[in-house]
């Protein structure tokens, strides 16, 4: 399976205009079967979703997951999920973090394959960004099921984050600016029965002006313990 995850920055490029389009044409580029957005509603007002869903299910096959508890919202603190339509069977839910600002944590269980897709935006002062990192670590100690984690850990070094084997941290490359990377702020955690195949940062031309990020890419397999 491939999965994606980028931060759209409410789909605002380096030249500052609002273009969906733009962020479609990149996901196109991309072409993963589950994609992980930050940043998909704006900050403010309605907190209004920023995609426009029609163009991505008819011409990339995507469902936006509906997690949202405002009725314009895509996603939920801006976090969202789209899964392809072939996948017909799926939870999506919720999850609480620790916050002093509007963050959270959002999740897909697909039921074939059986695997939960969890998208985060942590916070940006430390101390509350461990106190999320140690609660997204219970989370994935307590499922009996393949999770995978994705998402702008706001983190630019790994050793600090909280997960010990047999969970793996993926960081496939420097993402932030995305006019010049020079912090890989955004990062997969596989938990027991996943294993990566290849990861990547799409360093495409559109990727580089759609966003202040640059989006992450990862092929996993399944292990014999799924």
């Amino acid at each position: 399976m491939r999965i994606a995850s980028y931060n759209i920055r409410k789909a605002v490029g380096l030249d500052w205009r609002r273009d969906a389009d733009r962020i479609v044409d990149v996901l196109c580029e991309i072409d993963a079967d589950v994609v992980v957005l930050q940043e998909a509603d704006r900050r403010v007002g309605t907190r209004g979703g920023v995609l426009p869903l029609d163009r991505l299910e008819t011409e990339l096959g995507y469902i936006m997951t509906d997690v949202s508890l405002r009725p314009l919202s895509h996603g939920w603190h801006g976090n969202a999920i789209l899964v392809r339509s072939s996948f017909t069977d799926f939870v999506p839910g919720r999850i609480e973090l620790p916050v002093m600002e509007p963050r959270g944590a959002i999740s897909v269980e697909l039921k074939k394959p059986h695997l939960e897709v969890i998208g985060v935006h942590l916070g940006l002062t430390p101390g509350m960004r461990r106190k999320q990192l140690l609660t997204l670590r219970k989370v994935l100690e307590e499922r009996h099921h393949p999770v995978l984690l994705a998402g702008d850990f706001n983190e630019r070094n790994s050793k600090r984050l909280p997960f010990d084997p047999p969970a793996t941290i993926v960081s496939p490359g420097l993402t932030f600016h995305a006019s010049g990377p020079t912090a890989a702020l955004d990062r997969f955690v596989l938990g027991p029965g996943l294993r990566a195949v290849s990861a990547h940062v799409h360093h495409s031309s559109l990727a580089k002006r759609a966003s202040d990020h640059l989006p992450i890419v990862i092929e996993i397999a399944f292990t014999e313990t799924a």
